[in-house]
Parts: C-alpha cells; sequence; structure tokens
C-alpha cells in the first residue's frame, strides 16, 4: 500500500512501495532540490521527522553516520517504510536555475524522416531538475547555441530526450545527421523557459503541436498521466504528410490506454489519401472546440502556426491567461 507524505510547508503526496520520494514528487509535479538521484552529491538531504524508511539500494554515500542519526535521509534513495513527515519546503524549489552540465550521447534514432531522437546521459552526479516542457541549450565549441525542448518528463531523467529536425546548413543539424555518434560529449545549459504544465489547474487541457513542436507536448503529457492527472487532455498534432507524425503510434497508444485522453492527428500535404484530419492544426482545433473559455492551451511550433492557432484561439474565447505557448525559431532565421 501507498504512504503519505507529508512536508513541512504542508504539503502532501503519496508514494508507492518501493519508490524513492523525490521520484514520488516529481511524478506528482512536487519541486524538490536534487542532483545526481544516485545518492552521491548530497542535493536531496532532509530531516525525517516522523515515520521509518528504507534504502532498497543500501546506504547511500552522502549520508554519514552522524547525518544518519540527527535524521537525515537522502530523499533520491529513500523509501517510505510508514507514513512520513519531512522536514522541507517544496515551494522554495518553483524556480529552477539553469546550470551547465556535460552528457554523453547514449542514443541516436530515427523515429521518421528528417529527425534524430537523441538521449543524452548526463555526467554522475550531474542530473538536471527541470519542469516538463522546458528546454536546454546545446552550448557549441564557439560560444553559439541551439535550443532543443527535452521530450521526457522529469520523473524519468537517467536520459534527456531531444527531438531535432533536419534543417539543411544548420551547423547543428547537420552534424546531428552527418557525424555525431554514440559516445561524443556535449555541454548544454537548463532548464530554461515558462512553457511547463501548470499543476494547480483543473480545465480540460488542450496540447497543440506541429512539426517537432511535439517533443515538450510528449513531456507534458507522459508528467500528467504519470502523476494521475484527472483532468482531460487532447492531443493535437498537426504536419504535412503522415510520415512526419514521427511518433504517432505512440500518440495512439496512449489515447488507447488512457480513456481521459484524446489525440487528432491533422494534415496539411496534397495526399488526401492519407489517414488523419485535413488542414491546418490550429483550425481543427476551433472546429472541435468552438468555444474555448473552460480551457487551458498548450501549443508549441514553428512561430507561423503560433501566430495563427493564437489569434483563432483567442476568438474563439480563450482567456488570453490559460495560452501557454513555445515557438520554434531555427538557426538561420
Amino acid at each position: 500500500m501507498s504512504h503519505t507524505v507529508r512536508f513541512s510547508d504542508g504539503t502532501e503526496l503519496q508514494a508507492e512501495p518501493g519508490e524513492a520520494v523525490l521520484d514520488a514528487a516529481l511524478r506528482r509535479g512536487v519541486t524538490l532540490p536534487y542532483g545526481c538521484r544516485n545518492g552521491v552529491c548530497g542535493s536531496c538531504k532532509a530531516r525525517l521527522l516522523d515515520g521509518e524508511i528504507a534504502y532498497p539500494e543500501g546506504q547511500p554515500k552522502a549520508l554519514d553516520a552522524q547525518e544518519r542519526a540527527a535524521g537525515y535521509a537522502l530523499l533520491c534513495q529513500a523509501s517510505a517504510r510508514s507514513d512520513l513527515r519531512i522536514d522541507l519546503r517544496p515551494g522554495a524549489y518553483g524556480g529552477l536555475e539553469p546550470r551547465t552540465l556535460t552528457a554523453t550521447v547514449a542514443a541516436i534514432e530515427e523515429p521518421g524522416p528528417r529527425v534524430r531522437r537523441l538521449l543524452l546521459e548526463p555526467d554522475e552526479a550531474q542530473r538536471l531538475p527541470f519542469h516538463a516542457g522546458q528546454y536546454v541549450e546545446i552550448l557549441l565549441d564557439d560560444g553559439e547555441r541551439r535550443a532543443f525542448s527535452l521530450a521526457n518528463p522529469p520523473h524519468d531523467d537517467r536520459y534527456l530526450e531531444l527531438h531535432v529536425r533536419y534543417i539543411p546548413g544548420g551547423r547543428f543539424t547537420e552534424h546531428v545527421f552527418g557525424g555525431l555518434r554514440v559516445g561524443e560529449r556535449l555541454r548544454l545549459e537548463g532548464p530554461l523557459g515558462q512553457f511547463y504544465l501548470r499543476e494547480d489547474a483543473r480545465r480540460p487541457v488542450l496540447l497543440v503541436g506541429g512539426g517537432t513542436g511535439f517533443a515538450p507536448l510528449k513531456a507534458i503529457l507522459e508528467h500528467a498521466l504519470a502523476a494521475g492527472d484527472e483532468r482531460a487532455f487532447e492531443l493535437y498534432w498537426g504536419a504535412r504528410e503522415g510520415a512526419e507524425l514521427y511518433m504517432g503510434g505512440w500518440a495512439e497508444a496512449q489515447a488507447r490506454a488512457h480513456p481521459g485522453l484524446r489525440y487528432t492527428p491533422v494534415l496539411s500535404g496534397p495526399r488526401p489519401e492519407e489517414p488523419g484530419r485535413r488542414g491546418w492544426v490550429h483550425e481543427a482545433v476551433v472546429a472541435d472546440h468552438p468555444d474555448l473559455s473552460g480551457y487551458d492551451v498548450y501549443m508549441s511550433g514553428p512561430p507561423p502556426m503560433i501566430e495563427a492557432a493564437k489569434a483563432a484561439f483567442l476568438e474563439h474565447g480563450l482567456d488570453p491567461e490559460r495560452l501557454f505557448y513555445d515557438a520554434f525559431r531555427f538557426s538561420h532565421e
């Protein structure tokens, strides 16, 4: 059975059997301090006021005998064996400070034409706290930067997942598609941006993406599903042709597995024989939802899509305070 974890600011969450307290917090969107997530750095140290914990992986290195005797625990390793009270104020960590770290390319996948899915493994003791939907910047040798949204949720951060679209002549993307190899090391900075799921809202959520703008929406959706978010979610993903919906199978599988999720692919190209809605993705949204006054909308994609969608959504009653968006601009722009 699960156990209740109560923090000193009144925050409560449920931790499943064998689940680390930090993992349970991230799954519920509760921001706690952490660094390595393997018991080495000590960033997640907090004092246990009441309750019993266990360390399934053994006593962590960053906690000495004196600290254990004083009641301190490492939340990235500690699992609850009873209800817990912990002297920590999660609200103090809502604003995550960007940091610079080095990561190794662990995998390069080709989920669709002109798209690469990169899995980057941060160096030991350099795990990256972030909110679902935020982005990082790859730091190039000459000081230039390239921004990419994180496509993985915060609770699953062993690898940082990036979706890279091929841009002809793009310095970094040409390297990704031509010379990047598993084992190469990259420097990056993050987390960055204010595009992330607002946990305090209760309205149904529309996720609207174009092309690789799907990446942060995937992170938001995975986070919400893992957290047991009870809001209704609808994902609209637009592209020219079906092959450009490079993880459409994943989206369809999630919709089948979760009754509260609906997925609508939208194609704008000249091939009417392809399955899916036709036209622009924002037009499909307003056709299905002519009154948007009761929704939260998160959208991500190229600037022309964002501008067209923003105008249409506001015209159909969306509260501008409930519109959150991330526009993808490519380096040559």
